[in-house]
């Protein structure tokens, strides 16, 4: 697989943790109850925002949500109050409004931003904009903090670009049209934006199952392909630490630009998958192949061997992204073996026909890989 392919499964997944801990829960130290605020939730009903309106609402605050009403009908607490309308043009039930903070959860095309500034401008105190990693311009480097430089969008105009558009580029253009709409959002919300860059965002919830599929396929156990070197360094968040902490920097009235993404100490992808195995008493066994091997069977990071990314070429820096900022404003991980018991007691939750993994090698070409590396292997 080409470098320019694993980049652009990298930023797929933007659009979008003992020995074996990544620190401490993530409620710790959210004792003193905050000042009720009115917060608007644009989304609200994915991955993150149902975690966020749960903890919004044990804090005190009231929610609403601003959706289609389409995704996970009839889940909303009966205390959330549900506006219905479209980021395309449809953002009438937003008008005549006002709140304190607005979180914006899916954006990922300018225009968006720039519409709900339009209307919210001089009607909340604070905005709060779910970016990405995605959005840096050289991810060949370790430890880019948030004064690195952005990518660049080449296109003819930036405001005409769509979702359509964005899927048509096969999400090339997600981290230039995101940090195009970070510009948006500083533009309307001047000393009153939050703009979070998340990583890979994991947990219960996560329809993509690009760490699901680890917990999954180590459940089955029997030899499992593990990829590269076991000190190649990975980083991943968990939905709901991202989404408390987010919650927390609302009440705090936070501003300025954080990277998110975890653990807050290095993390090699030997010692994420012996912790999965851990966690759920697995008696799978890994076989390592090294990233060499992996490329000439056309086995992707990132799509086929999931959350890895080999640590050299133009994305050598995505699994060591610097987060000390974040982290000195209270930026908190689960244990590891909490994400990944339940996100498999999740998936195992679904119906059938949702139990088909989204990501992740297939179990025939995977046993196709380990018989050829077993004949092909140096003694």
């Amino acid at each position: 697989m080409t470098s320019t392919t694993r980049r652009n499964f990298i930023k797929v997944s933007a659009a979008a943790g003992g020995a074996l801990s990544l620190g401490v829960l993530s409620n710790v130290g959210a004792v003193e109850k905050p000042k009720p605020l009115r917060i608007l939730i644009l989304g609200g009903t994915g991955f993150t925002g149902p975690f966020q309106v749960k903890y919004a609402l044990e804090r005190g605050h009231k929610v609403t949500v601003f959706n289609r009403g389409k995704t996970h009908p009839g889940e909303l607490p009966k205390e959330v109050e549900q506006l219905i309308g479209d980021r395309n043009g449809q953002l009438d039930a937003l008008k005549n409004r006002k709140w304190d903070v607005a979180i914006d959860n899916p954006t990922s095309v300018p225009v968006w931003v720039r519409d709900v500034g339009q209307i919210l401008k001089g009607n909340i105190n604070r905005y709060v904009f779910i970016s990405t990693i995605s959005v840096y311009g050289d991810t060949s480097k370790a430890n880019l903090d948030e004064t690195a430089p952005l990518a660049k969008y080449t296109g003819s105009d930036g405001m005409k670009e769509s979702r359509d558009s964005l899927i048509a580029s096969k999400y090339q253009l997600y981290g230039p049209l995101k940090a195009l709409s970070e510009q948006e959002a500083e533009k309307w919300f001047p000393k009153q934006a939050l703009i979070i860059r998340p990583g890979l965002i994991v947990g219960p919830r996560d329809e993509s199952d690009r760490f699901t599929y680890w917990p999954v396929r180590i459940d089955r156990g029997g030899e499992v392909l593990a990829p590269g070197d076991p000190s190649d360094p990975v980083q991943f968040i968990d939905g709901r630490d991202l989404a408390e902490w987010v919650i927390r920097m609302v009440e705090r009235r936070e501003t300025g630009i954080y990277n998110a993404t975890g653990p807050d100490k290095a993390l090699g992808i030997g010692a994420m998958l012996e912790g999965i195995k851990s966690a759920n008493n697995s008696k799978a066994n890994f076989t390592w192949v090294n990233t060499n091997f992996l490329e000439t069977q056309k086995v992707g990071p990132w799509s086929d061997m999931p959350v890895w990314v080999p640590p050299r070429g133009e994305e050598a820096g995505m699994g060591r992204i610097n987060i000390q900022r974040a982290v000195a404003k209270g930026l908190t991980f689960r244990p590891l073996a909490v994400t990944a018991r339940e996100t498999l007691a999740w998936f195992k939750s679904q119906p059938a026909e949702r139990q088909k993994l989204k990501a992740g090698i297939t179990a025939e070409r995977e046993a196709q890989v380990l018989a050829e590396w077993h004949k092909q292997k140096p003694a």
